[in-house]
């Protein structure tokens, strides 16, 4: 299992992943999904990269592993396969934003998410 920090900034390459509640949690080490929703079982993860507005939000499968320096989010199961309005994308990049903020850590580019 892979280690997790709660809002600690460091230098090395972390998995960043997103909780409902708006907390940030970094992964330094592998982890997999299946790992990550033994502690958050009532969501999924979801990675940032793959989710666009008025698109279908897919789950990443349990057995693959959260990357270094790559952005996730743990939406909860009622949002699993529905359409990402704009205003709910907004939202997740106005969170991920304040919490990696809040940790010090290095901003995405979440342009990407709002176009």
């Amino acid at each position: 299992m892979g280690l997790c920090t709660s809002c600690h900034s460091t230098s090395i390459l972390t998995g960043k992943l997103i909780l409902p509640d708006g907390s940030l949690q970094e992964f330094s080490s592998p982890i997999t999904v299946s790992d990550v929703l033994r502690k958050n079982p009532s969501t999924f993860i979801c990675n940032s990269d793959e989710m666009d507005f008025d698109n279908v939000v897919y789950p990443i499968k349990d057995h693959e592993e959260l990357q270094p320096g790559q952005l996730y989010f743990a939406l909860p199961l009622n949002r699993l396969k529905r359409r990402l309005q704009p205003e709910e994308m907004a939202a997740l990049a106005v969170k991920a934003s304040a919490a990696l903020a809040k940790c010090g850590g290095k901003r995405k580019n979440f342009k990407a998410l709002l176009n």
